[in-house]
């Protein structure tokens, strides 16, 4: 994320890359990937952090979707 400022990658808005800066809390979503590296210590612990990375995924994918489109009505 260039200067901090939220923008993400080529400026598609906070949550649009690969989840490695602070608006992922730092942590970066590609840490939990495979769940080989997280522990949980209750079930409902591990549905809510699955809940939160389907929301994340479905919001990426979306904007991957939308820059498609923009690039298809330049053509």
């Amino acid at each position: 994320m260039p200067n901090l400022d939220k923008t993400g990658p080529m400026g598609m808005g906070a949550r649009t890359g690969r989840g490695m800066g602070p608006c992922c809390n730092g942590l970066g979503r590609g840490f939990g990937r495979g769940f080989g590296g997280r522990r949980f210590f209750t079930k409902k612990e591990e549905k809510d952090l699955l809940k939160e990375e389907a929301v994340s995924l479905e919001e990426e994918l979306k904007a991957v979707k939308e820059r498609i489109t923009e690039i298809e009505n330049q053509e």
